[in-house]
């Protein structure tokens, strides 16, 4: 997969402890960059580390809090200090896991506060704390996570629906303003994935959803995975401030 101008390439995947984190870490990997794989959970960052590690990738694993300016800036040095520089950050820690789905008005404001602390601060911390490093390594690319519940409006779900529409608004913005320092900005925003996270929360996840898609079956995080590597390769050179809503055809059906 060398062919898609990954290969050495210095990436951060946030998030990284499990599920689309840990596969958008293992698939860097496989394309031949270089990656920390960092989260709140380091002990699950470092898992998925050793498990690239012993697959015969390049990856360490970090403890990062997104929601702490000092923290992204610590990992920002690890990535300056371990690999010489960075050149793609994918900002996929969020607030998933745990939610609990409740009518807007009865959403707690300490939990709508949490999860606008990780969702959407934390995709603006790592990004503040890592893009001077990628403008030094000469331009590169920041692939943020959100979600296509943005464009369903998923009801019960607005604190995490507000926040990763916010998501899309911040990476055009960002798009605009990183242009030119060479740094893409874009969105990948998927489906309903079949997760450790998912699987605890949606009874019968297996099924939720299929036959309201394109195509007839669930995702998993590995066909994620593609659209990723694409917007943060040569391949999405000229791509910059648009979303990739990746649902297998939910959306239009």
């Amino acid at each position: 997969m060398s062919d898609l101008g990954l290969a050495n390439k210095r990436v951060i995947v946030t998030g990284a402890a499990g599920g689309l984190g840990r596969a958008f870490a293992e698939g860097f990997s496989d394309a031949g960059a270089h990656v920390i794989a960092a989260d709140l959970n380091e002990s699950g960052a470092r898992e998925t580390a050793e498990g690239i590690t012993r697959a015969g990738g390049q990856a360490i694993g970090a403890k990062v809090d997104v929601t702490s300016a000092t923290s992204c800036a610590a990992l920002a040095t690890v990535a300056e200090q371990t690999l010489g520089g960075l050149d793609i950050v994918i900002n996929n820690a969020a607030i998933y896991a745990g939610l609990e789905r409740k009518p807007f008005a009865e959403i707690e404001e300490d939990v709508w506060d949490k999860v606008m602390a990780v969702n959407v601060k934390g995709v603006w911390q790592m990004t503040r704390a890592a893009s001077p490093l990628i403008k030094q390594a000469g331009g590169g690319a920041i692939v943020n996570v959100a979600s296509a519940t943005v464009f369903s409006g998923s009801p019960q779900w607005m604190h995490y629906v507000a926040s990763k529409g916010a998501v899309i608004a911040m990476t055009r913005s960002l798009a605009r303003e990183l242009g030119d320092d060479g740094i893409r900005a874009n969105v990948i925003a998927p489906g309903f994935t079949l997760t450790e996270a998912s699987l605890d929360l949606i009874e019968d996840a297996q099924n939720y959803g299929v036959t309201r898609g394109a195509l007839k079956r669930s995702a998993d995080a590995h066909d994620m995975v593609g659209s990723a590597l694409y917007l943060a390769s040569d391949l999405a050179g000229f791509v910059t401030g648009q979303t990739l809503v990746v649902d297998g055809g939910r959306q239009f059906i």
